[in-house]
């Protein structure tokens, strides 16, 4: 026989053999734009913002969570001519919050700055070497 009890604010439900035999009278609606468990993507289908999508890596909920979403929101509804030029102040605090915590937002350090320069540096000088043994 099944039962169900209540444990603080847990609902327990035990269920039986017997209750696992008889089919599920379930119906699923199938895409349903309203349904909270379907994956939507960033964008919603309204236009607004999916702050629980997985693309965003949690950044919508640490600790800078709050600055993330005014930044993020400011760029996506802004309607400058250059998207997100309005928006400075909001990324700037966004910046500032994750400064303060260097372990959960790590920064590029310099010997990776360093590096990245020189690669970009090596690319740019490579089609300049070609050029000079082609024409002697």
């Amino acid at each position: 026989m099944s039962y169900c009890r209540q444990e603080g604010k847990d609902r327990i439900i035990f269920a039986t053999k017997e209750d696992h035999e008889t089919p599920s009278s379930a119906e699923l609606v199938a895409d349903d734009p309203d349904d909270p468990y379907e994956e939507q993507g960033l964008i919603l289908p309204n236009g607004d913002i999916n702050w629980n999508c997985p693309c965003l890596g949690g950044m919508a909920s640490g600790p800078c969570g709050e600055q993330f979403k005014s930044a993020f929101s400011c760029f996506h509804y802004s309607t400058e001519e250059i998207k997100g030029s309005d928006c400075v102040d909001q990324f700037r605090a966004m910046q500032e919050c994750m400064q303060k915590y260097p372990d959960l937002y790590p920064q590029e350090d310099e010997n990776d700055e360093k590096s990245s320069k020189d690669l970009e540096a090596a690319s740019m000088e490579a089609p300049a070497a070609k050029k000079e043994k082609g024409s002697s």
